[in-house]
């Protein structure tokens, strides 16, 4: 596929303070004279800070570690993780089109994204907070169809669950990730038959989802706030 810069560019970039500071010290990870081996990171930070990668974004990051503009050009049209254009101001929906998720159902939930979002990929809903894509194969194989919608993978879709996501997300919701239909994990619909220890705990969340509660981990959206998530299993539990 080929990737090019979108036609519309901001006419300049910088990073905020707090993100300079930390693009600066992923610099501090590599031997002097290296750093331009921090250039994912920072383009990384870029998007996130921007919401898509832009060419000012790209020259920016360029300058900061000392590198020619087509070398961060290069990585930035080479990795699809980089948004070359604009993308929705609460989440990219990006679709796993792959074998697994195509045979499970990942054409009925493409076809709710041309509903709810855009007739076709890459462009920003007429709200302005979503925009979607289908993606390669992400991973997660066994709990297909699956999206990864901002940090977070969303498992076990159909496409009535989809649009629910995309209804709560646009209301300003952060709906649990991983499993979207009661599984822990990986296991057999109708239960584990391995580890079955597990069995009548009461906690339907999966063991990095439970850390990243515990944690206070947030749904990075797409424009760069943090938002807290919201589960089921946090509901009456004291917040320190």
């Amino acid at each position: 596929m080929l990737r090019r810069l979108h036609p519309e560019q901001p006419d300049s970039f910088e990073f905020t303070p707090a993100n300079l500071e930390w693009a600066r010290a992923q610099m501090t990870k590599y031997p002097e004279g290296r750093q331009q081996s921090a250039i994912i990171p920072v383009l990384w930070r870029a998007q996130e800070q921007e919401g898509w990668l832009t060419r000012p974004a790209i020259e920016y990051c360029a300058d900061l570690l000392g590198m020619p503009y087509i070398r961060a050009l290069e990585v930035a049209t080479f990795y699809f993780m980089f948004q070359l254009q604009p993308v929705g101001s609460v989440a990219n929906i990006q679709i796993c089109g792959t074998t697994t998720c195509m045979i499970c159902g990942a054409e009925d939930l493409i076809a709710v994204c041309r509903e709810k979002i855009a007739p076709t990929p890459h462009t920003v809903s007429a709200d302005g907070k979503f925009s979607w894509e289908e993606v390669e194969c992400l991973g997660a194989c066994t709990n297909a169809p699956m999206a990864q919608i901002g940090k977070d993978y969303y498992e076990d879709l159909t496409a009535q669950k989809l649009s629910d996501l995309i209804d709560a997300m646009a209301a300003g919701e952060v709906p649990a990730p991983g499993s979207q239909n009661g599984r822990f994990s990986s296991e057999p619909l109708g239960g584990p038959t391995a580890l079955a220890g597990l069995q009548g705990t009461g906690d339907s969340l999966n063991a990095s989802t439970r850390r990243a509660a515990d944690l206070k981990e947030t749904l990075k959206r797409i424009d760069g706030t943090e938002a807290p998530i919201l589960t089921p299993w946090l509901k009456g539990r004291e917040q320190v």
